[in-house]
């Protein structure tokens, strides 16, 4: 890409990656398409578990495809209730255990959910893995993957031009030029931006649990869980993509009530737990 290219790209990018969450009514820096995100999501996801072990005729694989569909049915619960009953019409749901010791689970863009077998002992009850499929479909659901994208796209343009600003600068001074920006754009947007993210998927995640009719208490006590299940030295929260443990078990807790009186606006006739 050369100067010009990228001095152009990234000012059309400033000024076009504005889009609206729907569910959050904020503005989001993404100018990817759900079309081509879904579309390559898809290629990605059947590569995947071609070259993995799927568990599906167990009781666990059929639990786990039984609370994947009533997250997803809160899922369009809620965009009906914000106006948008179409906006999940090209989601093609499908939820896989996968045998795999690691403690993960993620969700692409368009509805494609793996769990691994390692997060099962963490998530400890139906509710548990309710809280991490609701965390996981959150991320689809807010676009997070465009959004990670166009934050690199931007993170690349801008090195560029950097780049090509301190070319005629002394060698070590441009080194140290650039190599400030690598950090500097990496600890001052990228990571700052991805624990934005998983606290925000902890949020509507928690408001699928409740609109699906899940215990939300259940959702600190999984994070509670998952500090007691970490081992080794800890990242500071700052270096960290993800927000810590602690923190995430306090937002959660004061998120709860919101999370209960937003499943009983979608859903009159919720109890509460």
């Amino acid at each position: 890409m050369h100067f010009k290219t990228a001095l152009i790209f990234v000012i059309l990018l400033s000024l076009s990656a504005c889009k609206v969450n729907h569910l959050t009514g904020k503005k989001t820096f993404n100018v990817i398409g759900n079309d081509f995100l879904i579309s390559s999501s898809l290629k990605q996801y059947n590569t995947f578990l071609n070259e993995n072990k799927v568990v599906s005729h167990t009781d666990a694989g059929k639990n786990l495809r039984a609370v994947g569909k009533k997250i997803a049915d809160a899922a369009q619960q809620y965009y009906a209730f914000k106006g948008y009953p179409d906006y999940l019409k090209d989601f093609q749901w499908e939820y896989n255990l996968v045998e795999d010791e690691a403690v993960n689970a993620w969700c692409m863009p368009g509805g494609k959910i793996v769990f691994y077998t390692g997060i099962l002992p963490v998530a400890a009850n139906e509710s548990g893995i309710a809280a991490i499929m609701g965390h996981e479909i959150a991320h689809a659901l807010a676009d997070h993957g465009g959004q990670r994208m166009t934050l690199a796209l931007a993170q690349q343009g801008g090195g560029i031009l950097t780049q090509r600003l301190v070319q005629n600068q002394p060698e070590k001074r441009k080194n140290a030029i650039l190599m400030a920006y690598g950090v500097g754009s990496t600890l001052g947007m990228v990571m700052p931006f991805s624990r934005k993210h998983e606290s925000e998927a902890d949020k509507i995640g928690l408001e699928l649990m409740a609109i699906a009719g899940y215990d939300v208490n259940e959702a600190p006590k999984l994070w509670e869980r998952m500090k007691a299940n970490a081992s080794g030295t800890r990242t500071p929260a700052f270096l960290s993509t993800h927000p810590s443990e602690d923190r995430r078990v306090q937002n959660l807790k004061s998120w709860i009530p919101d999370a209960l009186a937003i499943a009983k606006q979608v859903n009159p006739q919720f109890s509460g737990m």
